[in-house]
């Protein structure tokens, strides 16, 4: 692995073990992987609903990065940051991508600049191998739009394609799903509750509940931060291979 990795991995290590000396948990605000509509997803890819899963693409369509004012009325640091759109944004679609399809065993990233008024990456590509053999891809642009009444409910628009055919996710936090060899789209059902639709489907919350309920009946907490190793691992290897134009094996 080369070493500009290996140092995050280090420096991140030496917290984490410095907080379990003192008996302290650390558990990463992760919340992407809490939308309700990710998590039927991946209730039924756990129990095989989908067969052999080939791969997934989420296209992130923010909008909010046009003009010299882009950003300046929510995340003004946005300006500044000189990693944006992978250290910010792509990072919770590398931990959603993990989670959904399994570890993550290589890299290629083709990041660029749109806005001149900002520091940082504001579109570009992720391709991420995993140990499953599926493959996903991560396709941002903060400059263009999708669909959405709110653009912030979902950020954009998920594909999953698997042996039983393709499963997608728009704007409203809609699932539908087209079986293989058939040109008919069925919405899935929303089994679980939206109690915000603001951001993420009330994702927030529901991280929040899911920390709660460790505390209260011993559930399996998520997202400790020795879990959330290999997700800052990808995302400096996106950089990595963005920067030497190659594929990074990790």
């Amino acid at each position: 692995m080369p070493e500009t990795v290996l140092h995050v991995c280090r420096r991140s290590n030496a917290i984490i073990q410095e907080a379990a000396g003192t008996g302290t948990r650390i558990v990463i605000h992760e919340n992407f992987r809490f939308q309700p509509w990710y998590r039927y997803l991946k209730d039924n890819l756990d129990r095989g609903g989908f067969g052999q899963i080939y791969g997934a693409r989420f296209a992130l369509r923010t909008g909010d990065g046009r003009g010299p004012d882009a950003y300046l009325d929510r995340q003004p640091t946005f300006q500044t940051m000189p990693r944006l759109l992978v250290h910010e944004t792509a990072v919770h679609f590398i931990d959603l991508c993990s989670w959904l399809l399994g570890d993550i065993q290589s890299v290629y990233a083709d990041l660029r600049r749109l806005n001149p008024a900002i520091a940082g990456e504001d579109a570009g590509t992720l391709l991420m191998q995993h140990a499953s053999g599926a493959q996903s891809v991560f396709d941002g642009n903060r400059l263009t739009e999708h669909v959405a009444a709110n653009p912030r409910l979902t950020m954009g628009e998920f594909e999953l394609t698997c042996e039983a055919g393709t499963i997608t996710i728009d704007g409203a936090g809609v699932l539908r799903f087209r079986e293989f060899g058939s040109a008919t789209w069925t919405a899935l059902p929303a089994t679980h509750p939206v109690y915000d639709a603001s951001f993420g489907g009330s994702c927030v919350f529901a991280l929040i509940g899911h920390v709660i309920d460790h505390f209260q009946s011993g559930l399996a907490l998520e997202n400790e931060a020795a879990d959330y190793l290999p997700v800052m691992r990808v995302s400096d290897a996106a950089y990595l291979s963005a920067s030497e134009g190659r594929k990074i094996l990790l």
